[in-house]
């Protein structure tokens, strides 16, 4: 069995040793698109992260028999054309799950916290010169009692429900499909969620329904000092509002996805004047080690599950 990895960058440093056991291996950091046809030319099985598999690549992989995503979303995948060729796709859902939801609350208390402040003030060496023993600056509250929206009530988004909940905030949210039923929580529309909501986050996918789905109008609705979390996908918020609204409204906004990653130079939300009210992580919620380890062993588990089939 051959088997080709073609973005191992992705994984870190987690041992990718299972792979081994299952055949002959190519491993590769990173592949262009210009690259990926030659590389999996010979391939049975290609294991991929974002690295895209269209109809072409398919055309010149003449004994590919199986595309394992070494992630949850398939969009880099060309399904119609995997299917016409009979190749079987598989994905790993749900390893990510607690890992995003720990870095929900991380970006949170960050941002509400006015952490970035209250750390540079002691290392600036001004708490020394403080006659007594605290340092009141930007004021800060508390999450009971406020209200949490959250855009999008899948898994993660129900995990962060449970957690907010447990911190005492009132929970509210509105679902992308139209589809999403959860009686635990008041389910509301988009722009009560985005009216009435100190904190909001969205772990929703990006698609026709939530492309720009925060934009100008939506981030003029939100509350002065209410705090928003993308832990979606980029395009779900609009970036060029963004950096024209976070300048003239106390909002605050944590990014750990954007449209282009890695980002680029020159980027709107690099030029903003009140920095301090947004905090952008490169798309590491994912990444905890533990997260990362069940994703291989997940991909592992595919082909074997394949291979035994």
């Amino acid at each position: 069995m051959k088997i080709v990895l073609l973005d191992t960058l992705t994984f870190g440093d987690t041992s990718l040793a299972g792979f081994d056991t299952l055949g002959e291996v190519s491993a590769y950091s990173n592949t262009s698109a210009e690259e990926t046809a030659q590389r999996v030319c010979d391939a049975e099985v290609i294991v991929t992260n974002k690295v895209v598999i269209n109809d072409a690549v398919m055309e010149a992989s003449p004994h590919l028999k199986l595309i394992c995503v070494a992630a949850t979303g398939t969009n880099n995948i060309d399904h119609e054309a995997a299917s016409r060729r009979g190749i079987t796709v598989k994905n790993v859902a749900g390893y990510s799950t607690d890992a995003v939801v720990q870095h929900t609350f991380s970006m949170l208390f960050y941002l509400m916290g006015h952490s970035r402040y209250y750390d540079e003030y002691v290392k600036s060496g001004e708490w020394q010169k403080e006659s007594i023993f605290t340092h009141i600056g930007p004021s800060f509250s508390e999450l009971r009692g406020k209200t949490w929206g959250i855009i999008g009530l899948g898994e993660i988004g129900r995990s962060v429900a449970t957690i907010a909940k447990a911190f005492g905030a009132n929970v509210c949210y509105y679902s992308t499909s139209g589809k999403n039923e959860n009686s635990e929580f008041e389910k509301t529309t988009l722009s009560r969620l985005i009216e009435n909501s100190d904190v909001i986050s969205i772990h929703a996918p990006l698609n026709a329904s939530t492309e720009s789905l925060i934009s100008h109008s939506e981030l003029l609705q939100m509350k002065d000092g209410a705090v928003l979390l993308n832990l979606g996908r980029g395009g779900i918020v609009d970036e060029d509002a963004l950096s024209v609204i976070i300048d003239v409204k106390p909002i605050y906004v944590g990014l750990d996805v954007l449209v282009k990653e890695p980002m680029k130079t020159p980027h709107p939300l690099l030029k903003v004047k009140h920095a301090e009210r947004l905090y952008i992580t490169p798309h590491i919620a994912w990444t905890s080690v533990e997260a990362r380890e069940r994703l291989i062993a997940a991909t592992v588990e595919n082909i074997k599950t394949f291979l035994a089939a």
